[in-house]
């Protein structure tokens, strides 16, 4: 496969990876995901994700319609990294993509769940021990070596289900003589270590000190005559004293380096140096030869377990990191529902930004689009499985327009709708006690942008039209549309939206303070509304985030009118606020302000 096939990879891409890493070393990049490898060619990060996340998403990417949606996923993977227990699981989580099979989102939940349950059955010295095992295995790089020693690490800590069973199915003694000969060798360039045999140390030894030896030479001649060396018997035998005591070679090897026919002492003690350098160099290499050629044997042997150590020790590092993002945000799994009609419903969502980002408790929200079975039993109210409260069952229908107070959630429940949907689509635990979701050909998801630009009207329009009009399964999640155009011609064009994802057999929820306008809506779509009720003695908006179904939310001003009044600064700013509380009831504010008081 040529690189410029790869999405992104243009000619001068290509031109760096192939310079960098070579060919065929950048296409198994890439093909693996290797985010690291990439950037290290001079890929800047965000570039290598994003390559990767199109060569090894599978068309997933295709599912995220919107540059909203694609933010949403962004951000869920973000959450997701902080929970990663190695790097190179971090960059693996960046390059998740929504799947397109139905088996491959099940199988990754399998994954996933089991690690969460193994996880969840260790005790926190075994946890301990196994982040630590995983610390190191990034502090060295993840290479051959590391994986191998993580490896045996996992199966002193007894880890064997989940995640772990693939290790623990590997074979120890296989391991440990491999992790031997890794520690041994030189990351495969054929150098023999320090350590890794005491016959090659002994010679490296005595040729460093026949080589320092043999740098001082002209000191050493001075020495051994200093010390009353006269004829020539007795310098030969102090010099062989000399280099019996200080270097590790043999009586023999100095006997058969030493000239018969020097002129000096200069000459003979250079040239028995020099010889014991030659043949000392050639013991050594002659024995690390050995040593390496019996190491890349025992590594040869044992390249199976080796390979399997290092998939086995990426994917539970994988699985776990995303295990502990599904214990953290305490998600579930997702039901998969397929068929003619499509369906997304949950029981107790959380908002996963929020529950990161604030340290109060976020309102679980139960919602449903299209067929659900929130209550098989047929009655009319839905309990959260942790014993909540009861809620009133959504009807059937495909689209709903959600109205109700300003900060009132509205934008929070769709991001938490999207949110599931994209987790379950990329085969990952939800935050919800339930949930029940239709894979869908495209996510359309659009925040609030309030502009009346023209422009920005137009292309809304083209990024959230033309995925009704494709044919496959569409969820539309739209904020306010009429914040980008005229509030007469936002509520015509909405209801053409509303009535268009309905002919489509489309799932749809849209935000607006425009239901009124939009009558008569299909019968296929419902108005729910969430409300505000009233002010804490803080002066606070209290609101209950809990959607009423097919009843038209409000805004409620008055509490808004009702805090400005209470915070006024200075009189004339009350005399103001006040002139405004007349016009939306000043009996309503008083005992707006009278009920926050009482509830102090």
């Amino acid at each position: 496969m040529r690189l410029e096939e790869y999405w992104g990879v243009g000619p001068k891409t290509r031109e760096a990876l192939v310079e960098e890493l070579g060919r065929e070393r950048a296409i198994r990049a890439i093909e693996s995901g290797d985010v690291r490898t990439l950037s290290d060619a001079g890929l800047p990060r965000g570039r290598a994700t994003r390559i990767l996340r199109r060569a090894t998403g599978d068309g997933g990417m295709e599912t995220l319609a919107t540059s909203d949606a694609r933010a949403a996923y962004k951000e869920l993977l973000d959450l997701a990294v902080e929970h990663a227990v190695t790097r190179r699981a971090a960059d693996r989580i960046r390059v998740l993509t929504p799947l397109t099979e139905r088996e491959a989102m099940e199988d990754r939940l399998d994954d996933v769940l089991a690690a969460r349950d193994a996880w969840s059955d260790l005790s926190e010295p075994d946890r301990t021990t196994v982040l630590e095992a995983y610390d190191r295995y990034d502090e060295r790089d993840e290479s051959e070596h590391a994986a191998v020693e993580t490896a045996i690490a996992l199966l002193d800590a007894g880890v064997d289900t989940g995640p772990f069973a693939a290790i623990a199915d590997l074979e120890r003694d296989r391991l440990e003589r491999a992790a031997t000969a890794l520690a041994a060798l030189d990351d495969g360039r054929g150098r023999v270590r320090e350590g890794a045999d005491d016959e090659l140390d002994r010679l490296r030894d005595a040729l460093g000190a026949v080589e320092d030896m043999d740098a001082n030479a002209l000191e050493l001649i001075e020495e051994l005559r200093s010390d009353g060396v006269r004829d020539v018997g007795q310098f030969r035998e102090a010099f062989e004293d000399r280099l019996l005591s200080e270097t590790a070679v043999t009586v023999d090897q100095v006997r058969d380096a030493m000239p018969t026919d020097a002129a000096d002492a200069t000459d003979f003690v250079g040239g028995t140096l020099r010889g014991l350098r030659s043949d000392l160099t050639a013991a050594v290499d002659e024995r690390e030869e050995t040593v390496a050629r019996d190491l890349e044997e025992t590594l040869e042997e044992s390249s199976d377990t080796v390979d399997r150590a290092v998939e086995a020790v990426d994917a539970a590092a994988l699985h776990l990191s995303l295990a502990r993002f599904a214990l953290s945000y305490d998600c579930t799994r997702p039901t998969f529902v397929e068929g003619d009609s499509a369906v997304v419903s949950v029981v107790g969502a959380r908002n996963l930004t929020l529950v990161a980002r604030e340290s109060e408790s976020v309102q679980a929200i139960t919602y449903a689009l299209g067929d659900h079975e929130l209550a098989a039993d047929g009655s009319s109210e839905v309990e959260a499985d942790d014993g909540g409260l009861e809620v009133e069952i959504p009807g059937d229908e495909r689209v709903a327009v959600l109205t109700g107070a300003n900060s009132g959630g509205k934008t929070t429940l769709l991001e938490t709708l999207c949110q599931v949907v994209l987790l379950a689509s990329m085969g990952l635990p939800v935050p919800a006690e339930r949930a029940a979701v239709t894979p869908v050909d495209s996510l359309v998801f659009h925040r609030r942008h309030a502009s009346f630009n023209a422009g920005v009207l137009e292309s809304t329009l083209r990024s959230i039209v033309p995925p009704l009009s494709s044919g496959g399964r569409t969820l539309m999640l739209v904020d306010e549309f009429e914040a980008i155009t005229e509030p007469g011609s936002a509520a015509d064009l909405l209801h053409g939206l509303v009535t268009l994802s309905v002919d489509r057999d489309a799932l749809g929820v849209f935000v607006t303070h425009l239901a009124d306008d939009l009558e008569p809506l299909p019968p296929e779509a419902r108005v729910d509304g969430i409300f505000a009720e009233g002010l804490n003695p803080d002066l606070e908006l209290l609101v209950d985030y809990q959607p009423r179904f097919d009843t038209v939310g409000r805004s409620t001003p008055e509490f808004i009118v009702s805090r400005l009044v209470a915070n006024a600064t200075d009189r004339s700013e009350r005399v103001g606020f006040e002139t405004l509380a007349e016009a939306v009831g000043n009996d309503v504010v008083q005992r707006t302000l009278a009920d926050a008081r009482w509830s102090e």
